[in-house]
């Protein structure tokens, strides 16, 4: 049998992705930080693109709260409840560290004293008197809580709070004590006066700036369980309106503006208005998919994490007609800031429990906050728990949920508990 050759035409449809589509669609996956940095690289190989840098006329809000005269964030339902919480973080470090029965003693003073935000609101020479002792014994105590993880923990101000992380960074130098020194005037902008006093060039202020922006002024936040765990400036900011609503936008502070300057090739303008446009791309939708997810979590904004709703990134594609894999290449590594600290937008994702009326990450919230709550050296089991939450939320909670909960927060079972 002889085998005849035949020649087949055949048409397909093949996607192709352009550099620049390949390009836009990276750029989706960067948050803030890296954003800046992929910003740097390409004004570095491009002259017709200049880049300035935020002022610290933009103040990070995260900061909000923390200078003397500034609105001050409740956080103290945020902290009080995640799993481990600040205090049993810091009651675990005592343990550890203090070996006597006195230091121990002023170490829970100590303790005792914390603000939400992780510094110490009360007049060591009040905890002295409190106790008995001499002030030099509570402030050697103190040095030592000091040196707890995160740094920054016990501060009695901001300036200590910050210059705690400058030593341990290794940059506590003599321009950075003078800025620490002069954070008010930083907050204003006043960086020209502030090089006067340090008797340096305004640049190395605005150096030192930007190293303090990137400490965290609450270490004590580091124990909300959305928080973001890396110190980072966040991408996006969410603040109540007037009217009861969220308006949600980008911060600003974050990122360096773009220049096109003339006088360079026709290719190196083209290729900065290609960025220029990519960036305005990623930001419009980083916008758009932020606020679609805060405005649908505007309980958790208000009430906190215990409020979060269910939620999923197929039904935020539905209602901004984008693809899934978009929404979820937005949402890996944003972070929000929110009255409450600073979020991971992704953790604000989760299934539905009982008919789609709770969120697991909610019901995880509230058993965190229960533990917290116990009476001390009687930590409750499981199955009390379970049927705690249920009695609370109105729907069936197994055993085997609280304890799967129980140990993605960390916290160990009730008879460790009873232990502490």
């Amino acid at each position: 049998m002889t085998q005849r050759q035949r020649i087949e035409v055949k048409q397909t449809l093949r996607l192709k992705l352009s550099t620049g589509l390949r390009a836009s669609i990276a750029m989706l996956r960067l948050d803030a930080a890296g954003l800046a940095r992929h910003l740097e690289e390409q004004a570095a190989e491009n002259p017709a693109l200049v880049l300035v840098q935020p002022t610290p006329r933009d103040w990070l809000p995260r900061w909000t709260g923390v200078l003397p005269g500034a609105e001050r964030v409740d956080l103290a339902e945020v902290v009080a409840g995640p799993g481990p919480s600040l205090m049993a973080h810091v009651g675990a470090e005592i343990d550890r560290r203090m070996k006597t029965p006195q230091d121990r003693r002023i170490a829970l003073a100590l303790a005792e004293a914390l603000a939400p935000t992780g510094w110490i609101d009360r007049p060591l020479l009040a905890v002295a008197r409190e106790l008995g002792c001499r002030l030099a014994e509570v402030e050697a105590v103190l040095h030592r809580l000091q040196e707890i993880e995160p740094v920054g923990l016990f501060a009695r101000t901001l300036g200590e709070c910050l210059k705690l992380q400058a030593q341990e960074a290794g940059v506590y130098d003599g321009v950075m004590k003078v800025v620490l020194a002069q954070l008010d005037m930083l907050a204003r902008g006043e960086t020209g006066l502030i090089a006067q006093v340090a008797g340096v060039e305004e640049s190395e202020v605005l150096r030192r700036f930007r190293v303090i922006r990137t400490m965290n002024p609450k270490p004590g936040t580091a124990f909300d369980p959305l928080m973001a765990e890396t110190l980072r400036e966040p991408d996006l900011l969410v603040r109540p309106r007037p009217d009861g609503g969220w308006e949600v936008s980008l911060n600003g502070s974050a990122l360096p503006e773009l220049h096109i300057i003339s006088g360079q090739t026709t290719e190196a303008r083209a290729a900065a208005r290609m960025l220029e446009r990519m960036v305005l791309a990623r930001n419009e939708t980083l916008l758009r998919v932020g606020a679609e997810v805060l405005q649908r979590q505007r309980l958790a904004l208000a009430e906190g994490p215990v409020r979060l709703q269910p939620m999923t990134m197929a039904e935020i594609a539905e209602a901004l007609d984008l693809h899934e894999s978009t929404v979820s290449r937005v949402v890996a590594g944003t972070s929000v800031d929110t009255p409450r600290g600073v979020w991971w937008l992704r953790q604000l994702f989760s299934r539905g429990l009982g008919g789609e009326e709770v969120s697991a990450a909610g019901l995880r919230d509230l058993l965190a906050r229960k533990i917290a709550g116990e009476a001390a050296g009687a930590p409750l089991s499981d199955e009390a728990l379970a049927q705690s939450l249920a009695a609370d939320l109105g729907i069936s909670v197994a055993r085997r949920t609280v304890a799967k909960y129980r140990g993605m927060l960390g916290i160990p079972p009730a008879h460790r508990r009873k232990l502490r």
